[in-house]
């Protein structure tokens, strides 16, 4: 696969996940993909189990993309996952072999306020 291509396969993922195509959202899979959560220690293996472990999950779900960066077999997006509402800021790491994810590891930070101490620092939005 050209990095066009694997682009387009990526953003068709996102989009599906932002609609909660279940899916849509796992073609972009090999059958043997791993899933790694390093927050919670969580290693989900096969598509299958990664598909549903999505589906179960009780939040309504929106994903917003930010930037999607990568060449060849190695790519990130970087997005905002809104569980209810909620921003959380994540990182998808996906490593493809033969034209699919074999290896997605993903990590999550929350919002936080800005530090007193840097504000002389920080630009305000104009």
């Amino acid at each position: 696969m050209d990095d066009r291509t694997v682009r387009l396969a990526l953003q068709r993922h996102w989009d599906a996940s932002d609609a909660g195509d279940f899916d849509v959202e796992h073609e972009i899979y090999r059958e043997d993909a791993v899933l790694h959560y390093p927050q919670s220690g969580e290693r989900i293996c096969g598509r299958r189990n990664i598909q549903e472990s999505r589906f179960v999950q009780p939040n309504r779900k929106r994903f917003a993309v930010r930037r999607i960066v990568g060449s060849g077999d190695l790519w990130v997006t970087e997005f905002v996952l809104s569980y209810d509402g909620i921003p959380s800021y994540s990182v998808s790491i996906m490593e493809f072999r033969d034209g699919l994810v074999a290896n997605e590891t993903q990590y999550f930070a929350d919002r936080f306020d800005p530090a007193p101490s840097r504000a002389h620092l920080v630009e305000q939005p104009g």
